[in-house]
This record gives structure tokens, C-alpha cells and sequence, in this order.
């Protein structure tokens, strides 16, 4: 064992079981969701071509097969919530969920991103200790945990709130209220604020300045015992607020649910009683509730927990550093894009663009211009016009297509036009 008194503190099993329940539950229904919606047919399938991160390249849909690997995502997440094989459950969910993330750059959202890095860490987290029918097979259950797989959950939800918060530090979002100036307004079909509320420029002001001191001290409220059930308050409040203005998806029901992590653990034992009654009134799952009656055992111990800490420290220390890449990047953030992404910068721009591709012929000089819905969806030729790693893919795409079908000396060229947070169009490339 690692030789520190906090390491060796213990803390109640509970709130790592709601957290598993309540995980698993939802990420199960949001594939659900993806599927009913046609997302899957529509974002994976139907295009010719799709956007590779860096580095993962080789990651590709699987056509039709797809289907399957969004199978294996949502029955996995089931099976974590009812915590069956969990170890194994989460790992497929990872796998399958991150592979997903990566089939299309197009798709990029930072709560994407936040599922993929909290569902790796909850491999070493034992989210399965008690209420899980891991439990209910091996005829034990455990009624304590490490003390730091509850905070290593605590700490990464606090991560992404400041790291937003701090993001918000800047001339567009305090001084100019940008993009809410622009996105407010355009909700005037909201019953009872859209018409009057919505339009007022202090409003605009008001929320963005809000936003930002809620995302760096909401951590605060949390871990701070008597500001705890305002802080939830604040939580609850601001994320279904957000849930009615934007079309955010499923980020703010996770965002919620995870804050649950912070509460004491008697709130957590009410809830897991809360759901052993409506079990019990299952008249099917009666028999199986009677028959959970394992042998509780005080303590969980985790093998080779020192290496375990020494992976999850090395993941953390990544966490911390990872958002701040953008300080090695010249050129302004917000333009080059370079680090934007994984450094929880949430709604800060609006940005469109229009740019246009011509094909030459280096020797003879004759050109033409690319339609470019001869290759992309509309979905991903919006967001190829103005991010620059998709103009500069989608380039070498364009290069190599018209090289196969027989041209020669091919030449690539764009204009490329962008719109910043209000700011007239200008010339990106």
C-alpha cells in the first residue's frame, strides 16, 4: 500500500453505485436516442467520406456494421447499470463509445469527449462494490471503497466546470457578449421570454458573465457542505435552462446526475432504498430482491492499488495539462483552432464560412471549381468551411479523388471565408 494517510481513507460504497446506475442508464438511453433519431444511417453511413482525428486515421466506420458496434455500446451500458460483468461492461462501453467518437471528426462534442475520459477511469473504480448483481452472483457485497475512487469522480467533473469557466475569461463573452448576442435573440418562439427577455442586450451580458462565475465556483458549492443543495439547485436550474435555449442533447442530464457524487453518503442510501421499493413492487424482481441478501463484506480491496493510483495520478496530471496545449500554438485561439478542442471550451463561438475549392492543372494552368455536395453532407461541409484541419483534410481528400479518376498535375487551391462572433467575413486561407 502506498504509504499516505488519505490513500488509506475509506468512504460509504454507496454514491459509486448511483453513480454506476445512473451512468449507465443514461447512456443506454442516448444510444437509443442516437439510433430512433437516424443519426447513426445519416452521420456514419451515408457520407463518402468522414473527418479522422489526428492520430486516428485508421479508425473508420464500418458501413453497415456500424449498427452493431452501437449494439454492443448501449447493451454494454445497460449491463454497467445493472452491474453485470461490470468490469468487462465498462470496458466495451469505452471501447465502443471512444470508436464511435472517432469515426467522424464532424461529430465532435465536448461531452463526447467527457464520457470517453470518465468511462475510462471508471475501469478502475469499483462501481460494482454493492447493489449490482456482480454482488448478487458472487454472494458478497461491500459497504466501503477507497475514499479517492469517490473523489477521483469529484475532481474530474470539477475539471470540466473550471476549465469552461475559465475558458469564458475572455473580451468576446464579457465584453461583447458573444455568441449569446447572436444565439438569444434568435429564441423568440420561447413562450414567455422569447419575445421580451430574450432580446434585452443586458440579458445577453447578464448570462454571460452568469455563466461564467457559475462554472467557477459551481465545484465549490459542491464540495462545500452547507452550500451543497444550492449548488445542486444552481445546477439543476442551469442546465435545464440551457436544455430549453440550445439543442445540447443529453450533456445536461449527465451533468446533473453527476453532481449526485458530491452528496453525503446517506442521500445515496435513500436513493438506492428508493429504487429497491419500486424493484420490490416488480412482482418478477420480488423474488431476486428476497434472494439479495449477501454476505457484506466492510471493506473493498483494490489489486495492485498502487499501480492503480499511479495510472489514475498519470491520467489526472494529462487532464490538467491537456487543455492548456493551446499555449504552445501561435496565431489567435479562436481563428487556428489549434488546441481548441478537448479543453472544455463550451459555446464560446459562432463561426461560419464559405469556402470554395479549385482543382488545377499545374502544367497547363486550366482549373475548375468543386461542388463540394458532390462529396460532403450539408452537416459536414458547415463545419468543414471554417475549422482549418478540416480545409486542410478535406484538400488532400479532393487531391487524391481527382488523381484517381485520371487527372494530372493536380493542384489544390481554396478561398476561404470566415464570420467570428459578429465580426464581418474575412479571408481565413
Amino acid at each position: 500500500m502506498i504509504n499516505s494517510e488519505y490513500f488509506n481513507e475509506k468512504s460509504s460504497s454507496a454514491p459509486l453505485a448511483v453513480f454506476r446506475i445512473g451512468f449507465g442508464l443514461l447512456m443506454c438511453y442516448s444510444i437509443i436516442r442516437f439510433w430512433l433519431k437516424g443519426w447513426i444511417e445519416t452521420l456514419y453511413i451515408q457520407p463518402k467520406f468522414h473527418f479522422s482525428y489526428y492520430g486516428f486515421e485508421w479508425v473508420k466506420p464500418l458501413g453497415e456494421y456500424t449498427y452493431i458496434l452501437f449494439m454492443i455500446c448501449g447493451l454494454s451500458a445497460f449491463l454497467v447499470a445493472l452491474g453485470l460483468k461490470y468490469r468487462l461492461s465498462i470496458f466495451l462501453f469505452f471501447l465502443s463509445f471512444t470508436y464511435i467518437e472517432l469515426m467522424d471528426k464532424t461529430t465532435y462534442l465536448n461531452h463526447y469527449y467527457f464520457i470517453s475520459i470518465l468511462s475510462f477511469l471508471m475501469l478502475f473504480i469499483p462501481a460494482n462494490a454493492t447493489f449490482s448483481l456482480d454482488n448478487l452472483n458472487q454472494e458478497r457485497s461491500y459497504s466501503m471503497v477507497p475514499k479517492w475512487t469517490i473523489d477521483s469522480l469529484k475532481i474530474l467533473l470539477s475539471i470540466v466546470y473550471i476549465y469552461s469557466g475559465l475558458a469564458k475569461l475572455n473580451s468576446d463573452w464579457l465584453f461583447k457578449a458573444m455568441p449569446l448576442k447572436i444565439w438569444l435573440p434568435s429564441k423568440f418562439d420561447l413562450p414567455f421570454i422569447g419575445e421580451n427577455l430574450l432580446q434585452q442586450e443586458w440579458v445577453h451580458y447578464a448570462m454571460s458573465w452568469g455563466g461564467m462565475f457559475y462554472d467557477l465556483s459551481i465545484p465549490f458549492l459542491l464540495l462545500y457542505r452547507p452550500t451543497r443543495m444550492f449548488g445542486f439547485l444552481l445546477v439543476v436550474f442551469f442546465h435545464l435552462f440551457t436544455k430549453v435555449l440550445f439543442p445540447i442533447g443529453m450533456f445536461p442530464y449527465i451533468m446533473i446526475m453527476g453532481s449526485l457524487i458530491f452528496f453525503e453518503a446517506e442521500f445515496h442510501f435513500k436513493i438506492l432504498n428508493f429504487i429497491k421499493k419500486f424493484l420490490s413492487s416488480i412482482s418478477l424482481l420480488k423474488k431476486v430482491l428476497i434472494k439479495y441478501k449477501s454476505h457484506v463484506v466492510d471493506i473493498y480491496l483494490i489489486k495492485k492499488e498502487n499501480f492503480v493510483i499511479a495510472l489514475v495520478s498519470l491520467f489526472f496530471i494529462i487532464q490538467f495539462l491537456f487543455p492548456l496545449r493551446y499555449l504552445l500554438y501561435p496565431g489567435e485561439l479562436f481563428w487556428t483552432e489549434e488546441g481548441y478542442r478537448f479543453s472544455w471550451r463550451v459555446m464560446l463561438m459562432e463561426k461560419k464560412g464559405y469556402s470554395v475549392f479549385k482543382i488545377m492543372d499545374k502544367k497547363s494552368g486550366t482549373f475548375f471549381y468543386v461542388n463540394n455536395e458532390d462529396f460532403l453532407t450539408p452537416f459536414q461541409e458547415k463545419q468543414m468551411s471554417f475549422q482549418p484541419d478540416f480545409l486542410l483534410e478535406y484538400a488532400h481528400y479532393l487531391g487524391d479523388s481527382f488523381k484517381d479518376k485520371g487527372h494530372e498535375n493536380v493542384q489544390v487551391f481554396v478561398d476561404s471565408y470566415v464570420a467570428l462572433n459578429g465580426r464581418l467575413s474575412q479571408t481565413l486561407y
